[in-house]
């Protein structure tokens, strides 16, 4: 069986598609499950497979937590974090360091790139008093 061509998508990934735009915020497959089976009847199984091959279309993207939970979003732009080991916040970083870097990619190989993200792990300023 091969996959679907990114013009020629399943229901099911169409819904998950649709999931994802309307709760904006990133989500587990866990969490998209909850959200959709209300609307519509899709097994779990299936929105693991369909988040599959949309990454592989690079119609979405996903994020590891600091807790192992990936979490699943439409790719609207690069994701720069810094995270708080202590209480998992996540602190936008507004630049892009690696920007020059991914264009040189992209002239010189042949690899073809959806996204980059760069996370930066460590204590918030609150947590940090905390802790220490």
């Amino acid at each position: 069986m091969s996959n679907p061509s990114p013009t020629r998508r399943t229901p099911a990934q169409n819904a998950v598609l649709e999931a994802l735009r309307h709760h904006r915020q990133p989500m587990s497959a866990q969490v998209l499950y909850s959200a959709m089976r209300s609307q519509c009847s899709i097994g779990l199984a299936t929105i693991y497979r369909s988040l599959g091959v949309l990454q592989k279309l690079g119609l979405i993207q996903h994020r590891v937590t600091r807790k192992g939970t990936t979490l699943y979003s439409l790719i609207k732009h690069e994701r720069h974090c810094m995270t708080c080991l202590h209480c998992g916040q996540s602190f936008p970083i507004n630049t892009c360091p690696v920007m020059e870097f991914e264009a040189e990619l992209r002239r010189s190989s042949s690899f073809k790139i959806f996204y980059h993200t760069l996370e930066f792990f460590g204590l918030c300023e609150p947590c940090a008093y905390q802790v220490f």
